[in-house]
């Protein structure tokens, strides 16, 4: 019997509900997808590495989702390769590139998972790490952390964000994640339940003169958080400590002050 791949252990989790389909989610997104979005996108890229552009600097986006981030750090000028353990995720990204960048060798696209260790060291190391809500839904954070930093070279960055650890709501959202794959018929009445929030945050981000937050949307952001899974959580504390063992400096912060949601964090590697 031969060894199974990414693709298939992907296959096998979705067919056991141990997965959530993001790529299928992202694929939706994609309609909506417009030069206002890339542009929030790509400011919010920028502002959070403190740089103006990446003009001659390598990109690795583990776990690429949308495609959105690395289609940013394209039109910010890095080289980049994208990565997703979800293959509808994966053709989102090409997708994008066929859009924006087609026929454009300075963007590659491959199945992977963050997990497959000899996988990640194939890759060898970049100026820019990014991986955005992807590492506490692998089923392993810690090692996809540490697969994760060793791709950063020297004096580079690592720009990650990690769901946030609360002591009686991480337990819940457990069970909600986690019913909403194994029972489809429960995905309605978790849509339904948490619609009002989904509208309250977009009347929020109105108010704050901010239609799409990261240019994202409120809408396949509550498909995902619901049906994130794998799920894993962590406090700033624990994130900062561990980064600091492995000689990493954390460069900025931006956590949600103990509610829920993702820490977002950016370190650089010491040489």
């Amino acid at each position: 019997m031969g060894t199974l791949t990414s693709e298939d252990n992907f296959q096998q989790e979705m067919k056991a509900g141990e997965r959530f389909a993001f790529g299928e989610n992202w694929s939706r997104f994609l309609s909506l997808l417009d030069e206002e979005r890339i542009v929030q996108a790509t400011d919010s890229l920028r502002n959070m590495l403190e740089v103006d552009d990446l003009k001659g600097k390598t990109f690795l986006d583990i776990g690429s989702g949308s495609g959105l981030f690395s289609l940013a750090a394209k039109r910010l000028g890095a080289k980049v390769f994208s990565f997703d353990y979800d293959p509808q995720s994966v053709a989102c990204a090409a997708e994008l590139k066929r859009r924006y960048f087609d026929n454009d060798a300075d963007w590659q696209i491959q199945q992977g998972s963050v997990l497959d260790s000899d996988y990640v060291k194939s890759l060898g190391q970049f100026d820019i790490t990014y991986s955005w809500g992807v590492l506490h839904h692998t089923g392993n954070q810690w090692q996809a952390l540490s697969n994760a930093s060793d791709t950063v070279a020297e004096n580079g960055k690592l720009f990650i964000a990690l769901y946030n650890f609360q002591p009686v709501l991480s337990t819940y959202w457990t069970f909600v994640k986690r019913t909403y794959n194994r029972f489809p018929l429960s995905r309605p009445l978790f849509v339904a339940l948490y619609t009002p929030h989904m509208i309250l945050l977009r009347l929020l981000n109105i108010l704050r003169n901010r239609k799409y937050a990261r240019g994202m949307s409120v809408r396949h952001d509550l498909v995902d958080w619901l049906g994130g899974y794998p799920f894993e959580v962590s406090t700033p504390d624990e994130i900062f400590d561990y980064f600091k063992a492995r000689g990493y400096q954390l460069r900025k912060i931006k956590t949600v002050g103990g509610r829920m949601g993702c820490n977002e964090f950016v370190f650089q590697r010491q040489a």
